[in-house]
């Protein structure tokens, strides 16, 4: 009897191999490693670019620096213990096992998500437990991202003064002690995400607990330099619309990959996505023509901000008139607590939150999560949450009794981050300052870091003969460079 001829296909791609199993769906996890991939670049470069440039150009450097540092600090600790106290077996109704997700066996299994299996009053399983068809190794690294651009958005709270040194201590401390509390109660199984409060992708793991820990921890730092607050120009506009751009387009990965899978849920999401960033933009340029008379691009930044964040909690719970709405209001509402209600309360101004993460972050999170409370729509709900039968406020039934729960979820992040961050905060400080010294906040990256983004002599910088020359010409022309390079 003649034997068979090989198989001309490799083993790799052979469906039912070792390396293909039949649970996994090659789109899902094509689809779950890419949005992973976008909300990296929203860091990475994004974030790195946008704070390295909406800063003044001394402290060019050191915003840049300190958003590249977090993102790599991040990886290796969320790997070694942090994913498992977010995602991992429960340890408190907040908090999971600590567990590092190295091994072999662990990473090539299909994806689990063991606490988050909901039942009934009487024991009866409601929702199954979250099961994706892709391996662990895509469902560590999608969450790592995230938890990596929660560390580098509240570093926006304290650039332009925070110790290097400090921010080192800082960013495992925090990943340990907050984030993972939050991500662990709402996402992993904890008790917020039994109880039915809804965060889709982030207003409130991410956004809220990010903007309130930003303005706790400028607090304990302390405020930038005299000069710096009174004048602190952006040193390059366009570069910033760039880091700005890969934020946005990120933010399909940010929100249309948290249903685990590349379904129609998903589609929702990025489509309401940048219906409310959209939206957010407009209005908040509108309202500086009408109350400043001239259209900011840097405002333009911020309500695009603001409208992504928004729409984060609801970004695939919500139908699309609702994300016009969540635009509005999110072009609007942090408009008028930066722009007014900081500049009265003397309590807020006296913290120096550097790029205004509190309103960007913290106000438009919060925001978003109500209103993802009132207008979640019950179908799109049947498709995402572990509750049956969840829905927004303005659809009757239990929705009031719904937005009653993501206040209570946010007071417990905005509890939790004021708490901790302050802890954390206390205790670096008894072995590292958490402020620069005296020189370094005069002179800035040269003095910090001993590299200067531009090869320009100007702001910030002492006058050295050994660097500049001593020639009467270049006196002279020190205070043009000053003015042009900024």
């Amino acid at each position: 009897m003649a034997s068979l001829p090989p198989n001309p296909v490799p083993v790799a791609y052979q469906g039912g191999s070792a390396s293909v199993p039949d649970w996994l769906n090659k789109g899902d996890n094509a689809w779950q490693m890419i949005s992973a991939t976008l909300v990296g670049l929203q860091s990475v470069p994004g974030l790195v670019i946008l704070y390295g440039s909406i800063v003044k150009k001394k402290w060019a450097v050191n915003s840049a620096f300190m958003a590249l540092y977090a993102f790599a600090a991040v990886v290796l600790c969320w790997v070694v213990w942090a994913y498992k106290m977010s995602f991992g077996d429960k340890l408190l109704p907040f908090w999971g096992k600590a567990g590092p997700a190295l091994g072999q066996k662990f990473l090539i299994k299909q994806a689990a998500l063991p606490e988050t299996t909901q039942f009934y009053d009487n024991g009866e399983v409601e929702t199954a437990m979250v099961t994706p068809f892709f391996p662990m190794a895509s469902m560590v690294w999608f969450q790592c991202v995230f938890a990596a651009i929660t560390l580098i958005l509240l570093a926006g709270s304290v650039l332009g003064r925070m110790s290097f040194k400090a921010w080192m201590a800082f960013v495992p401390l925090w990943l340990t002690f907050s984030y993972t509390v939050g991500a662990f109660s709402l996402w992993g199984g904890g008790f917020l995400f039994h109880w039915g409060v809804m965060d889709y992708s982030g207003g409130y793991v991410i956004h809220l607990s990010s903007g309130i820990a930003g303005l706790t921890a400028a607090y304990w730092v302390g405020p930038r330099s005299t000069k710096d607050r009174e004048r602190f120009p952006p040193n390059n506009v366009l570069l910033m619309l760039a880091g700005a751009g890969l934020l946005w387009m990120g933010w399909a990965g940010f929100n249309g990959g948290d249903p685990y899978t590349a379904n129609i849920d998903s589609s929702m999401a990025v489509l309401n996505t940048n219906i409310c960033a959209a939206t957010s933009l407009l209005v908040w340029t509108w309202l500086d023509v009408i109350f400043f008379k001239k259209p900011s691009v840097i405002g333009a930044v911020q309500g695009m901000i603001t409208g992504l964040v928004c729409i984060t909690p609801g970004a695939g719970l919500v139908q699309g008139w609702a994300a016009i709405i969540m635009g509005i209001l999110s072009g609007s509402v942090p408009w008028f607590t930066m722009m007014i209600v900081h500049k009265r309360w003397t309590l807020i101004q006296k913290i120096d939150d550097t790029l205004g993460v509190f309103h960007t972050h913290a106000v438009a999170g919060l925001l978003g999560g109500v209103l993802t409370g009132l207008f979640a729509e019950p179908q799109l709900c049947a498709l995402f949450l572990p509750v049956t039968n969840s829905r927004g406020g303005v659809y009757g039934g239990s929705g009031g009794i719904q937005i009653l729960k993501q206040l209570a979820g946010a007071a417990f992040i905005i509890g939790w981050n004021l708490v901790v961050t302050s802890i954390i905060c206390v205790v670096i400080n008894f072995v590292i300052p958490l402020r620069m010294s005296e020189e370094q906040l005069l002179i800035g990256d040269d003095a910090v870091h001993g590299e200067e983004a531009y090869a320009l002599w100007g702001d910030g910088e002492k006058y050295d003969s050994t660097k500049h020359g001593d020639t009467t010409e270049e006196f002279t022309m020190e205070p043009m460079a000053s003015t042009q390079v900024v």
